[in-house]
């Protein structure tokens, strides 16, 4: 009869998986892969540069960081009211960053998600002009799509809420009352 092995102290580290402290377990925008950027539109044209923008705003200095959000604002919510198709796949990454500490414009998008939040431009004109709604690129739903997706992290309201900045919780303030919170 063999005798039953014994535990052996391992020689193998067992905390290589582990997050360090402090650190998400994910990396920010890893799900950027996942969206077809180039298959949608922005006010541009092809929405590829969208993912270069969020990462320009997520890892960039305080310059390039508000460069690039004053950028991708002109694609996804011009003039601060028209949202364009690539806007609602935009959004959860917005509320990605708004979270990052790290993130130097975080009030910035903030504001940007109440803009969307507040976007009813295609909708007040279908109001008037119901054709609207049978055109091959249906605004309208671009826009609901763009709200609803702001709508739908509004959870995170609590957490912005909690932060010690004052210009990040005077836009939390805002971004709550554009979502009826």
């Amino acid at each position: 009869m063999r005798p039953a092995p014994t535990a052996q102290p391992s020689t193998q580290r067992t905390d290589s998986d582990a997050p360090a402290r402090g650190v998400a377990r994910t990396a920010p925008l890893m799900a950027l892969g996942q969206v077809p950027w180039h298959e949608i539109r922005d006010s541009s044209g092809s929405a590829a540069a969208i993912p270069l923008l969020l990462n320009s705003v997520a890892w960039g200095d305080a310059e390039t960081a508000r460069s690039a959000l004053d950028d991708l604002r002109k694609r996804i919510c011009q003039f601060g009211f028209v949202v364009e198709q690539a806007t609602a796949a935009t959004v959860p990454f917005l509320w990605e960053l708004a979270r990052l500490p790290h993130v130097t414009c975080r009030a910035q998008i903030i504001r940007l998600l109440g803009n969307i939040a507040d976007a009813r431009q295609w909708e007040s004109t279908a109001a008037v002009y119901p054709k609207l709604l049978n055109h091959h690129e249906n605004h309208v739903v671009w826009e609901r799509k763009a709200r609803q997706a702001v709508h739908a992290r509004r959870a995170e309201l609590c957490h912005l809420m909690a932060e010690d900045d004052a210009e990040i919780a005077r836009a939390t303030t805002e971004l709550a009352r554009a979502l009826g919170e």
